[in-house]
């Protein structure tokens, strides 16, 4: 019997406070002093005081755990759920969720939520997950595994922590340097989520402790443990997800095994496709088209259904049809529909998403017959199969030395050179043995990029296998990035270790470009969920962490609860903090030599007196940390103005793209664009929604619309009622007639001045959105109106409204009133009662208030014009009369005021989606429900509305770790420098498939001119502070002639005006000043001209940018 040593860490409200130094600890947020020491800043940390005595209660406890491992093995048993489940702790896919586990922290998860939906959230937080090796791959698993927020984690290693291991893990520092590496990962591991239960093992694994996991995790075993554990896993009733990684240097390895029968309930985690009907045949098989501005994304082979056809109602039974001969806006089915009902109208069709049931082989048959690999770079088409060899060769290599390959060691090397041509029995393949020496040299090391990629990947494949959600990966998967490695032959002496922190990098790459890495001036930009990942892949690298060594990293935003899932510098204490600061405290103490500044500027034309030309031109590098496209462009444009090197990244849901940007090298990040995304026109959100997303984009509006721009609008009426009122008056439209009216509205008809009016307002509201203006349209344009052609006006994709009636007995309608009677208060300074408040849901006496809210009746009105061209920009008509109009409500406005308290403001609510206690999302959610009862269309619970009226981009860790680790593999190239463009790689990947697609830049577009030639990253750079006279001169010397020379907008020099050849012998710098009043600040030392150029034969040449140095 083996004794089994388990640390059991419970969830706790309060973050555990750590039994030794606090430079031991990196979660711990700090103020950055010069010089790079870090001090603790107790206004950023807020902890529970444990008793130093619990540090010897926790010896103590581990201790007699060694004596009992009887008792040792239930605790753990009754920790992990097995002594209530008969399957051990076991939760099948499709199980049961015990009533506890079913709870989800919405505002915390709700970019995972985006992600995963809440079926799989439920299946995560049931699930017990077995994490082995706890160097830098296995912290990284499980990191991700713990932020995603699954039941249990349990930590085993049976090592003890090594000066080698610091540059891989972001969890050890030196002072746990012969600590054994689970017990030196717990409180670390169990800051990143308290709800988590995190545990640990220190001695040798059995079988029978395997049954206690849903899914196994192993990241530094030998093949023959592995296949032991495997086929245990894999005969296991229900199975046991079995996950075998390895990072050696540069290169890595997944194993995936979930079982002889695994269903996976959602291959892609993408929404069914749908399309509108506009047409079915009577024919066999029957033919059907859809609108023709939405493409149809069916393939054959598809299951779909039918539902709200007409005419052809045997359609409607709901039974699955299989598409055949797709095509973009039409598809056929493998029906007869001769004899059916003959379609009228209407009708959509919906894509039914299909189980797909895999069989995995046990790794001891994988690994002789392994069948296709999972490829990632077709450049490498032929090396899956030798790192398959050569992952068997180290094993065997490991298993007769007992030890690794030395780095730089030539005899080690050829004895694994020999090892795996032996192993290779395929003749067509031919073993490279540059190769197999470079993976020999640093088979010891793990890298912390490769241990961050391969962190995502292994996570996400954990996720499935608890969840059943998105396609596994089957069964073997091999990557290398030899091309990280210096160009110039690594001498074996440079590889030797230095006795520090940074020995494995050394060993895979040496110490010269180490050098460079600790010597390096980086900026990121951003320190959210990537910026937080790139700074603990840097601090583990060393870059910026030598004397001379800066890293900057920007980022005006502050830290809020929805970021912690996947942002992991940041604790629940840090809510409200500023992100870089805190981000930068945590990496520093990482990597205690980080030399790094944190500022709070967002990166904008508006901040270039920070972000100066110096600044610029000493860095090494930029690498974005961005969630928006013109943040990246007016990088992509400094980086292309200073020519220094871009890493770009970004992630969406399971989905994750990088850029490498090289000056003269490849093409810039602006250079190609995604086409911009489809906008329904602005009628059809108004008046003729078909889908909910149409409903949420129109609740939003009419959100921001009553609550924010009106009140605001009022405000600044108040403000100043003249200068108001004039400046409607000399635009004299629609638009200004438009703010007129709301403004009145607000101050004077639609007044609220306790909050039974509010009630009233809220209750009328509700019956103009959703019966009124219904009845209006309607009667404008009845059910069977035809349009101009003599075709029906309301066919596909419009959808026939029907108008809401009000009831009490309806909670949504009364969901309805009660959150726009509150926010109406809000934004009037009106209390809220607390009858109103004491419960969530609407009390009696607030239905018993609506109840009694009179409403009039409304007769609809003939010649209303509505708006129904799809072109059409704004709602607003306009009238001939507008001017007449606006000075007769600019009249009514003036007596209102008169009437109006003194000092009367109201208070403009800005659209917040992440506080579920201020009702914002209450009412946008009951805006787009009941608008999309009128229209029939299916209604989303609040969580749905907030992602999509919310735009909340999904997002998860294990893709967000991912993409750091292919950007920080490029960082190698980057700084060491010389690279040809053939050696970097920009990657296309997709965890949920899954897909990894990696290819060359582009290269940028040449432009000549007789024998110049240049591309959109140069710069031409006229020193000296030269004249008019001398910069037409310094082109003509390049057969160019200037016609034509612009500062801004404003024009220096034309040769058509005489009057400018005055300005011949003027500097230039005195024209931008006298001409284009240019401000030129002081840390500025030079301005840009755009200059027009034509040759000899006046053909336009278009020429770089010319930056003019005047000091």
């Amino acid at each position: 019997m083996v004794a089994v040593i388990f640390h059991l860490v419970k969830p706790r409200k309060q973050p555990l406070k750590v039994l030794h130094s606090s430079s031991a600890d990196f979660m711990l947020p700090g103020k950055r002093l010069g010089g790079g020491e870090v001090v603790v800043d107790e206004s950023l940390i807020k902890r529970s005081k444990i008793d130093s005595s619990a540090a010897s209660t926790t010896t103590t406890s581990a201790a007699a755990a060694t004596t009992s491992t009887e008792t040792c093995s239930s605790t753990a048993a009754a920790t992990m759920g097995g002594g209530k489940n008969p399957t051990n702790g076991k939760l099948p896919v499709g199980g049961e969720l015990e009533p506890n586990q079913t709870d989800i922290d919405e505002d915390l998860h709700s970019r995972q939520l985006a992600v995963y939906g809440r079926e799989t959230m439920r299946r995560m937080f049931a699930s017990n997950i077995l994490v082995s090796g706890m160097k830098g791959l296995g912290a990284e698993v499980a990191k991700n595994l713990i932020l995603a927020g699954v039941k249990s984690v349990t930590l085993h290693d049976e090592g003890n922590v090594e000066l080698w291991d610091l540059s891989g893990s972001f969890i050890f520092t030196e002072e746990d340097v012969g600590k054994n590496r689970a017990l030196a990962s717990i409180h670390k591991m169990q800051e990143l989520n308290n709800a988590v239960l995190i545990s640990t093992l220190t001695t040798e694994l059995t079988t029978d402790q395997l049954s206690q996991f849903q899914a196994v995790v192993f990241t530094d075993i030998s093949l023959s443990k592995a296949i032991e554990f495997d086929n245990f896993c894999h005969n296991h009733n229900p199975p046991i997800a079995f996950i075998k990684s390895e990072v050696r240097g540069l290169f890595g390895s997944v194993f995936c095994d979930f079982g002889p029968k695994f269903t996976v309930s959602d291959v892609d985690g993408e929404d069914p496709h749908t399309g509108i009907i506009t047409s079915i045949s009577n024919d066999n098989p029957a033919l059907i088209t859809s609108v023709d501005d939405e493409r149809l994304e069916f393939q054959d082979g598809d299951l779909v259904v039918f539902s709200e056809v007409d005419g052809m109602s045997e359609l409607n039974d709901g039974k699955p049809r299989k598409v055949i001969n797709a095509k973009p806006y039409s598809f056929s089915i493998e029906e007869d529909t001769t004899n059916y009902g003959a379609y009228k109208k209407g009708g959509i069709v919906t894509q039914l998403k299909q189980p797909k049931v895999l069989k995995f082989k046990p790794l001891a048959e994988a690994i002789k017959d392994p069948g296709e690999f999972l490829f990632s770079d077709f450049s490498k088409f032929g090396r899956p199969p030798v790192l398959h060899l050569l992952f068997l060769g180290l094993d065997k290599f490991v298993a007769d030395e007992g030890r690794y390959p030395g780095a730089g060691s030539e005899e080690d090397a050829r004895k694994l050179i020999n090892l795996v041509n032996e192993m290779n029995d395929d003749e067509l393949l031919s073993i490279d043995e540059k190769i197999v020496r470079s993976f020999a040299f640093g088979s010891r090391a793990v890298l912390n990029p490769m241990a961050a990629m391969f962190g995502g990947i292994v996570g996400q494949e954990v996720v499935k296998a608890c969840s059943g959600k998105f396609h596994p990966l089957l069964q073997f998967f091999y990557f290398d990035s030899l091309e990280s490695l210096p160009i110039e032959p690594l001498d074996p002496n440079d590889l030797k270790p230095l006795n520090s922190r940074y020995d494995a990098q050394i060993s895979v790459f040496g110490a010269k470009l180490q050098k460079k890495l600790e010597e390096a001036k980086v900026f990121v930009v951003g320190s959210g969920a990537l910026g937080c990942e790139f700074l603990k892949n840097l601090a583990l690298m060393g870059v910026s962490c030598g004397e001379n060594g800066k890293l900057t990293i920007t980022d005006d935003d502050v830290i809020e609860k929805s970021n912690l899932s996947r942002q992991f510098l940041f604790r629940d204490w840090n809510i409200g903090q500023a992100k870089s600061t805190v981000a930068a405290t945590a990496a520093a103490l990482i990597n205690p030599n980080l030399k790094v500044e944190a500022l709070q500027n967002r990166a904008s034309p508006d901040t270039e007196n920070v972000f100066n030309d110096t600044f610029w031109e000493n860095l090494s590098v930029v690498v974005n940390a961005l969630d928006n496209v013109t943040a990246r462009l007016y990088i992509d444009q400094r980086c292309l103005y200073f020519q220094k090197p871009l890493l770009e990244s970004g992630t969406l849901g399971t989905k994750c793209n990088t850029q490498v940007v090289i000056p003269h090298l490849t093409e810039n990040y602006g250079a190609s664009r995604d086409p911009p995304e489809k906008q329904a026109p602005m009628c059809t959100v108004h008046s003729f929604p078909h889908n909910i997303d149409h409903c949420l984009t129109w609740a939003r509006s009419e959100f921001e619309g009553m609550l924010e721009k009106t009140p605001a609008e009022a405000n600044a009426y108040l403000s100043n009622p003249s200068e108001y009122c004039g400046g409607m008056e000399k635009a004299g439209d629609a638009q200004a007639r438009d703010n007129l009216e709301r403004v009145l509205e607000c101050l004077d008809k639609e007044r609220c001045e306790s909050f039974l009016d509010c009630i009233t307002w809220a209750r009328l509201k509700f019956e103009d959105y959703f019966a009124n203006r219904v009845k209006q349209l309607a009667f404008t344009f009845p059910e069977d109106a035809v349009n101009s052609s003599g075709s029906l006006f309301w066919s596909a994709p419009k959808r026939f409204p029907r108008p809401v009636k009000f009831s009490v007995e309806d909670q949504s309608h009364l969901n309805f009133v009660m959150s726009g009677a509150i926010l109406r208060a809000e934004s009037y300074g009106i209390p809220i009662p607390e009858w109103v408040v004491k419960s969530q849901n609407p009390t009696p006496e607030f239905a018993e208030a609506v109840s009694k809210v009179m409403v009039p009746d409304f007769e609809p009105k003939k010649d209303v014009k509505i708006v129904t061209d799809e072109k059409a920009t704004t709602m607003s008509t306009a009238s001939i009369d507008d001017s007449a109009v606006i000075t007769d409500l600019i009249n009514k406005l003036k007596a209102c005021h008169k009437k109006l308290p003194q000092g009367f403001r109201m208070n403009p609510i800005q659209f917040e989606k992440d506080d579920p206690t201020n009702y914002h999302m209450d009412l946008i959610a009951g805006l787009a429900n009941m608008r999309a009862r009128n229209y029939s269309i299916p209604e989303v619970d609040k969580l749905k509305a907030k992602f999509i009226a919310g735009r909340i981009i999904p997002a998860i860790a294990t893709a967000t770790a991912m993409a750091t680790g292919f950007v920080c593999l490029e960082l190698y190239k980057v700084l060491s420098g010389n690279h040809k463009v053939e050696s970097y790689r920009n990657t296309f990947a997709n965890l949920a498939l899954p897909l990894f697609s990696m290819a060359e830049p582009v290269p940028p577009k040449v432009i000549k001119h007789q024998q110049l030639t240049w591309t959109v990253w140069d710069r031409w750079i006229l020193r000296d502070n030269p004249t008019l006279r001398e910069l037409l001169l310094w082109l003509k010397n390049k057969g160019l002639n200037a016609y034509s020379i612009s500062y801004g907008s404003c024009l220096l020099f034309n040769s058509m005006f005489p009057r400018h050849k005055e300005r011949m012998d003027k500097k230039m710098v005195n024209l931008a000043k006298e001409v284009a009043k240019a401000e030129l600040p002081t840390y500025r030392n030079h301005f840009d001209v755009v200059v027009a150029c034509e040759d000899d034969e006046d053909n336009d040449v278009d020429i770089p940018q010319i930056s003019i140095y005047f000091r």
